[in-house]
């Protein structure tokens, strides 16, 4: 589904690179186990990298309920970024260099989520950082789920922009005697390392985790 860029999420440079549709942006969220909010308090801006999820068309978070982050977020409006980089684009001009990349932005108001629908959301943060681990690990007390603080936000008003593909040389640069090309970035999973203390044999899921 396409969304209709709002005056803050229009990009305007290098507009052919922005996708407005919620699949572009559900693909970018689901590849990424980290995101950047940026908020602002009475001590200036701050730009935070925390854990995130997405269930449907929200992104969650969750942090200390005492957490500055936590409690600002409740207060204000902020914006959260992501970003894969993909690859160095080499051209044979100095400033047409660039890069292969995949980003987002979303803006809005973090809401909290409470009761059971926090429980699940959890639980769902748990299968987005190793499927079939929830089944495993030991579920958590109500005393911790109350020290913690879960927040959602929706993906209603959000922009991305994508860059692929090669080296885009000026014409008068097509001819000058350097390497031109992409140096790609790809995410890999190493073999996994046990606790020293852990006498279990690894599941199925740790053992598939370098393979992806």
């Amino acid at each position: 589904m396409n969304q209709a860029p709002t005056d803050r999420t229009r990009i305007r440079r290098v507009a052919t690179n922005a996708h407005y549709d919620s699949a572009t942006l559900h693909a970018i969220i689901d590849d990424a186990y980290l995101c950047h909010v940026a908020f602002s308090d009475d001590k200036g801006t701050h730009c935070i990298p925390t854990a995130c999820w997405r269930e449907k068309a929200h992104l969650y978070i969750h942090g200390s309920n005492g957490s500055r982050m936590v409690k600002r977020l409740l207060e204000s409006a902020c914006c959260v970024t992501i970003t894969h980089l993909d690859g160095l684009v080499l051209a044979r001009s100095a400033f047409s260099h660039s890069m292969n990349y995949r980003s987002a932005m979303i803006y809005g108001r973090f809401e909290k989520v409470a009761g059971a629908d926090a429980r699940h959301a959890m639980e769902a943060f748990m299968e987005k950082i190793v499927p079939g681990r929830q089944a495993d690990v030991r579920p958590g007390s109500d005393k911790e789920y109350a020290a913690t603080t879960v927040l959602r936000i929706t993906l209603e008003e959000a922009a991305c922009k994508v860059r692929s593909g090669g080296p885009n040389d000026d014409e008068e640069d097509r001819d000058w005697p350097a390497w031109a090309g992409v140096l790609p970035f790809e995410r890999a999973r190493a073999a996994p390392v046990v606790d020293p203390a852990c006498g279990l044999a690894a599941p199925g899921y740790v053992l598939r985790w370098p393979q992806g």
